[in-house]
């Protein structure tokens, strides 16, 4: 072997280019093959970017409509189950004494918390018309009570997440 090192060319690793492979006394820039082929691959790069973006973008699309569209059905379906809730807290109301109402009362409090529907709380609450509807407006039963006080609830409301499934339907001072 011999030790001539006039013949060996060192190449950057990282910026090694089509370009290197072309000998010197050929010019780099003058062959219009490799040319065309450089930007072949750069418009293949291009495309191939382009379209892994509008894949992440509609699978990131696609879980959000599924989880809106979950969302939606569980409001429905919790919307549905609260006339149960003011059926049993009617009955026990007529019939405080009943223990049969008094656990299917909490068996739907505990469902409820389950999946997530949340009383609001509204006696002695300022009145805030996202969450309360008030139906009827009353003088201050005493000097304590502070203008727009719910006095009283006539229906609770519900909510579920930070939606609201219901207001409460209330009695404010004025």
């Amino acid at each position: 072997m011999a030790e001539n090192n006039e013949d060996i060319k060192t190449v950057d690793i990282e910026n090694v280019s089509i370009n290197d492979a072309i000998p010197e006394s050929e010019p780099k820039a003058e062959n219009p093959q490799i040319e065309e082929l450089n930007a072949k691959i750069a418009e293949l790069n291009d495309k191939y970017l382009r379209v892994a973006a509008e894949l992440e973008n509609t699978r990131r699309r696609s879980a959000l409509d599924v989880e809106s569209v979950s969302r939606n059905r569980a409001m429905g379906v919790a919307e549905k189950i609260l006339p149960v809730m003011d059926a049993i807290t009617a009955a026990l109301q007529h019939n405080p004494d009943d223990e049969g109402i008094k656990s299917m009362q909490k068996a739907m409090e505990n469902a409820f918390a389950k999946i997530g529907i949340v009383k609001i709380n509204s006696v002695g609450e300022i009145l805030n018309p996202q969450f309360h509807n008030a139906i009827q407006i009353v003088d201050k039963p005493d000097e304590k009570t502070a203008t727009n006080t719910i006095i009283e609830e006539l229906q609770p409301g519900y909510m579920f997440g930070d939606s609201v499934l219901r207001t409460a339907m209330v009695i404010v001072s004025k």
